[in-house]
């Protein structure tokens, strides 16, 4: 097995962890990128077989909604439940008390507001994702209105970030989320305090969310490639 293979297996396998514990009559938040994928693939394997009945799913963006429809989930809206039973997706970094920084797909405020309302929030990453400390390898999204790029960067630069604005690949221009709005994305030397931070970021005229997401995640399962075989750990 080569080493993309492993980790192309490695995803799966946390991504099947993650659906195993989707049980029966639940409503289910369904996250994005490229290792919750794998999970929303079991969720609608398992409906198929038999294995759980009466699921539901709350889409995080059109990704997981795309997703989702391929693989036979039902999906429903905030508007029409009052709960949500387990979220399931990934991150882009975890640290040891299991806060988050998540928005490398530009989906991290309607992510935000699926899993911070599931009574269940499991996390699924690579072992790549973990980080001593918030902000050391990966930069912070923050979904800005676009009338207001120019003072919330201006405002984020005070309070000691190196803010850039989000370009698309593939695309002439700037990243714009599912909402219409643009990203900002922020070089912090050191996140000392997330939840403040956070709060901070979120107080800012013109910004809709940020991707710290501190006290949300309940179970964080890590896949990882340990002597060329794919393995998951619950951390």
């Amino acid at each position: 097995m080569t080493s993309a293979d492993a980790i192309k297996v490695m995803k799966q396998e946390v991504g099947k962890a993650a659906a195993d514990r989707v049980k029966s009559n639940s409503i289910v938040g369904l996250g994005t990128g490229s290792t919750t994928a794998y999970a929303i693939e079991y969720i609608g394997d398992r409906l198929s077989k038999g294995e759980i009945t009466n699921i539901v799913g709350v889409p995080t963006s059109f990704q997981a909604e795309v997703l989702a429809k391929k693989y036979g989930i039902p999906l429903t809206t905030l508007d029409a439940i009052d709960h949500i039973d387990v979220a399931i997706d990934g991150a882009d970094e975890v640290d040891p008390q299991k806060n988050l920084i998540k928005g490398g797909g530009a989906a991290h405020t309607r992510e935000k507001v699926v899993d911070a309302l599931a009574n269940e929030f499991i996390v699924v990453v690579d072992g790549g994702k973990l980080t001593d400390k918030l902000g050391s390898t990966f930069l912070l999204p923050v979904e800005v209105i676009p009338m207001a790029i120019t003072p919330v960067m201006n405002a984020l630069t005070k309070l000691g970030g190196k803010p850039e604005l989000r370009m698309g690949i593939k695309k002439a221009g700037p990243v714009v989320t599912d909402q219409g709005n643009l990203v900002v994305d922020v070089k912090f030397d050191s996140i000392d305090n997330p939840k403040e931070l956070e709060k901070t970021i979120n107080n800012i005229p013109g910004v809709l969310e940020n991707g710290l997401f501190v006290g949300v995640a309940d179970v964080v399962l890590v896949g990882e490639v340990i002597n060329g075989k794919p393995t998951v750990r619950e951390m």
